[in-house]
């Protein structure tokens, strides 16, 4: 579990094809903040995707990516040389500054637009018809493992669906946000607590029908 408050801007070291059909891969991330206390089995977010720890080297750790994540979040699209950011699993005692994040990509969304601001930048993002029922404004979304307060969201049923997010200084400066251009493309997740309300619905519903 996380929170979403980015801890490290890492950078890709390398990515190793893995397994006997070399769909995953093997991605090692220098962060030396994150690695100095992490052990083989334990979570760390790159990007917003949890991780496992398989592997550690001075100031380096060593993740497994399986096809899946490939799939489904632009792990697949990062090289040498990407800065990423890097969250470690959030302690039970600690503070929850951001959301609930669970590290769990539901999708991803290009950026549309950005706006600089004196005090702050507004970043548009394109929003698929499948996630933009869970996205509501003032409510929290997960940027590549940022935990942002959605500002606009586009009417239901608009030609073109998005979301935007204000941006500080301060999350400009910390994560890669701040110097992500127009058309790339982030991962998304969605706040857990609306798909479970969408669950409970529907089941709900579907029982009550069959009544």
């Amino acid at each position: 579990m996380f929170t979403g408050i980015v801890e490290e801007l890492g950078e890709v070291v390398s990515i190793e094809p893995a397994g006997a059909a070399g769909e995953a891969v093997l991605l090692t991330v220098r962060g030396p903040l994150v690695s100095s206390d992490a052990r083989h089995g334990e979570s760390i977010a790159v990007n917003g995707v949890c991780l496992t720890v398989v592997d550690l080297g001075s100031g380096t750790f060593t993740a497994d990516v399986m096809k899946e994540s490939l799939d489904r979040s632009s792990l697949g699209a990062l090289t040498p040389g990407s800065p990423v950011n890097l969250e470690r699993a959030a302690r039970v005692d600690g503070r929850l500054g951001g959301h609930i994040v669970q590290g769990h990509v539901d999708g991803t969304a290009g950026l549309l637009s950005r706006d600089p601001g004196d005090n702050w930048d507004v970043l548009r993002f394109g929003l698929s018809r499948e996630l933009s029922p869970y996205v509501v404004e003032k409510g929290s979304i997960t940027v590549d493992g940022t935990s942002l307060t959605v500002s606009a969201v586009s009417a239901p049923g608009a030609a073109e669906e998005y979301f935007e997010v204000s941006l500080i200084p301060a999350t400009l400066e910390a994560t890669t946000l701040g110097s992500l251009a127009v058309g790339a493309t982030v991962n998304i997740e969605v706040d857990v607590i609306a798909k479970y309300v969408e669950r409970i619905a529907a089941v709900t519903a579907a029982r009550n029908a069959a009544a």
